[in-house]
Order: structure tokens, then sequence, then C-alpha cells
């Protein structure tokens, strides 16, 4: 007897993908499977052969999203041989575009709504935040790791709606005053 190979085997991330793209787009309120199907460009029924209803896609999306900027925030900082380094890691996390790009502010904004009323997505929010706190705590005491990971959060929130660059001198004051103090 031969076993069947899927035909389609990237097919459940392209449906998690879909989903990001829609969220980002219109946001989880008018989030559909339709919707997703379509921007997968996959038949509407292997949304339900993959996921457990619309609830169950979103968090397995907004966790996919969250790993990616988890590994990205923790290469950004291993990449730190000294402190100093990844007193610079943490100044281009809250400053720069890569980590925090506009799409994933928006799907930011979106999980932590959702969270509200998704105890799945709550955990995941988190367990997020505990990530980022161990990625940081490389290099700073665990009170430090805590307040540099709600500046790199929270700063690229102000970038986004003052709609400007932030000041990088005064994100670096910060940071080495942050530092210094020990929390």
């Amino acid at each position: 007897m031969s076993r069947r190979v899927p035909n389609d085997p990237d097919r459940r991330e392209r449906i998690l993908d879909a989903a990001l793209d829609v969220i980002a787009e219109r946001g989880v309120h008018a989030t559909t499977h339709r919707r997703i199907a379509e921007r997968a460009e996959v038949p509407l029924g292997s949304l339900t052969y993959y996921f457990d209803g619309l609830h169950d896609i979103i968090a397995q999306a907004f966790t996919r999203m969250s790993d990616r900027m988890s590994a990205l925030y923790r290469s950004s900082v291993a990449l730190a041989a000294t402190r100093k380094e990844a007193e610079r890691a943490v100044v281009d996390l809250i400053c720069g575009e890569e980590y925090m790009p506009e799409r994933e502010m928006t799907l930011l904004f979106e999980m932590y709504a959702y969270a509200e009323h998704s105890e799945p997505v709550a955990r995941l929010s988190r367990d997020w935040m505990v990530r980022s706190r161990e990625s940081l705590m490389a290099h700073f005491p665990e009170d430090v790791a805590r307040v540099l990971d709600v500046l790199v959060e929270g700063w690229p929130m102000h970038r986004r709606f003052e709609g400007r660059p932030l000041d990088r001198a005064l994100v670096a004051r910060t940071v080495r005053a942050v530092i210094a103090s020990g929390g």
C-alpha cells in the first residue's frame, strides 16, 4: 500500500500568512474564513481541515507572527558580544524599522486587542513578553530587561502615532540611563 503525499505541503503556512495579511489590512473584526481562503488561494473547506475554526486560525497566525518577531528580537540582542553592543542593539530595536515595521505594528495592536477576549492569545502575549525579557537578560539584570522591553515595545508605538522617526539620541540616552540605574 502506498502512502499519500500531500500535493500542497505548504498550505497550512500559507493560510496562516494569509490570515495575517487579512488582519493587517482589515483588522481582526473583519477577518473571515472566506477572506483568508481567497487570500491564500485555497478552497474554503481546507481551512476546516487544518484548523478548529476562525479563532484557532487567528490564534495560530498570531503565534506565527510572534515566533518570527521573537526570533528577530533574540538574534538582534544575541549578536552583541559586549554590554555596550547590547545597549546599541536595544536602541536599534527601538528606532529601527526592521523589528517593528508598520505592518507588524498593526498586527501587534490587533493581537493585543484580541488578547482581551481570547485566553490563548492572552497567554501567547504573556509568553512573548517573557521571551523578549529572556533575550535581554543575556546581557542585563531582570529588572533592567523588563524596563528595556517596555521601551522596545512602547516607543515604536509612539513613532507610529506621531508619524515621524524617533529621536535616536534621546532613545540612546534613555536606554543608557535605564541600564545605569539598574532598572
